[in-house]
């Protein structure tokens, strides 16, 4: 990736429920696919997997409060530029898959409301 000083990024924390990984895995492919093929840099979805690091008392488990049947996501989309992401953003959002009624009418696969999000300015990158 060129120029990471001007690189800009989503970050995403959300918790899924294991029983439905499999459906959040379908969207994240999904996800992937549009964001790729509309110019975003990168596109990662990261599942939890050292969950209680030796020396480390605040994690993400504990952050997203969650329970025995949960896992945490970090995630997130790689832009040039604030101005490249909302580029990107707003042909992903007008993507005829995104339109798509199966798309619109199903329900999500984690609770929003436990769902962070933001938009980062990369302050070091190699």
């Amino acid at each position: 990736m060129k120029n990471q000083k001007e690189m800009y990024v989503d970050g995403f924390v959300l918790v899924i429920p294991k029983k439905n990984l499999a459906a959040y895995r379908k969207d994240a492919q999904l996800g992937a696919r549009l964001w790729m093929k509309h110019g975003a840099l990168d596109y990662k979805e990261c599942m939890a997997d050292d969950i209680k690091p030796k020396g480390i008392s605040f994690t993400f488990p504990k952050m997203a409060k969650t329970k025995g049947n949960e896992i945490v996501f970090f995630s997130y989309i790689a832009y040039k530029s604030r101005t490249h992401r909302d580029q990107v953003n707003k042909k992903v959002m007008s993507d005829p898959a995104m339109n798509d009624p199966k798309q619109k009418n199903r329900s999500m696969p984690f609770d929003m409301k436990r769902f962070a999000y933001g938009g980062f300015k990369v302050f070091v990158g190699v």
